[in-house]
């Protein structure tokens, strides 16, 4: 679960005892996967172009691991070499992992977003694999599964841009669709360089309500995974929730500093996961 904050690519159960022990070697691998290609993206000094020739780098090791063969020498050992026994040993589907990397790709290039289904497009790359990849592992299946997973996953994507205000903006980076801002009569500009007002706290209020109404819509899930997933899922969902009301909280000025949870919440979202009921979903 995410301890202290929502994080792109800390929604996986790497650390926990929860996770399914037998499962843990591949979700940890998926787990390095994305951390590693979210670095290559996002930190260090490095120019947009070699940026993207270090993705490309690392797709084509990806490819080279799906199709029997040795990767690179650079990514090998902390990535691709644990990666490849769990690609075999699950069968996991390629075109999940390489979404992902679309993502990160795309990460590089587009810092804005016209509307709330251009944004949702963008989850369903950045966000919803990594819940699909799970369901793959957990021996999950059906329509209605895969639609629960990708609710939970965008909201989970959904919160984190809305937590990170304060991160993207002076990266240039807006998550907020156009639409919303003009609606409120906001500028992109003035949001990236994080100026609170009440129609910005108005707009922040909207979307975190987006992404409660989307979390809500997932977390019946919790109660088709079997055994310690489907626990490790309900914790997640409250944690995600949790954030919201953090958001809520500080009346939505999230553009002004960016909310956490911390030890003190471990009790209440405890509390909450063992509440939620099949008729409840989420119980926040």
């Amino acid at each position: 679960m995410p301890a202290v904050s929502i994080e792109h690519y800390e929604n996986f159960p790497v650390a926990s005892w929860l996770c399914p022990p037998h499962l843990r070697p591949a979700v940890v691998a998926i787990y390095h996967f994305a951390r590693t290609a979210d670095d290559l993206a996002d930190e260090g000094t490095a120019s947009t172009a070699e940026r993207q020739a270090d993705l490309r780098a690392y797709r084509a090791d990806l490819q080279a691991c799906f199709a029997g063969q040795a990767p690179s020498p650079r990514w090998a050992r902390p990535v691709f070499e644990p990666l490849a026994v769990q690609l075999h040993r699950h069968a996991l589907p390629a075109a999940l992992l390489e979404a992902l990397l679309d993502a990160f790709e795309q990460d590089l290039v587009k810092t804005r977003y016209r509307s709330r289904e251009e944004l949702l497009h963008y989850c369903e790359r950045s966000a919803n694999p990594v819940g699909r990849l799970l369901l793959h592992l957990y021996g999950v299946q059906g329509a209605t599964a895969l639609a629960q997973s990708d609710a939970i996953c965008t909201a989970l994507q959904l919160i984190n841009f809305w937590q990170d205000f304060t991160r993207d903006g002076p990266n240039g980076r807006c998550y907020v669709p156009q639409s919303d801002l003009d609606r409120h009569g906001l500028e992109v500009q003035a949001w990236l360089r994080c100026e609170d007002g009440p129609a910005a706290r108005a707009l922040i209020a909207e979307l975190c309500a987006w992404a409660r109404q989307l979390m809500r819509a997932g977390a019946p899930l919790v109660h088709a995974l079997p055994g310690r997933a489907g626990w490790e899922l309900r914790l997640v969902v409250q944690g995600g929730l949790r954030i919201l009301e953090r958001i809520e909280a500080m009346d939505h000025a999230s553009l002004v500093r960016r909310p956490q949870l911390g030890a003190l919440d471990f009790a209440p979202l405890l509390w909450r996961a063992l509440r939620m009921r099949p008729t409840q979903g989420a119980a926040a």
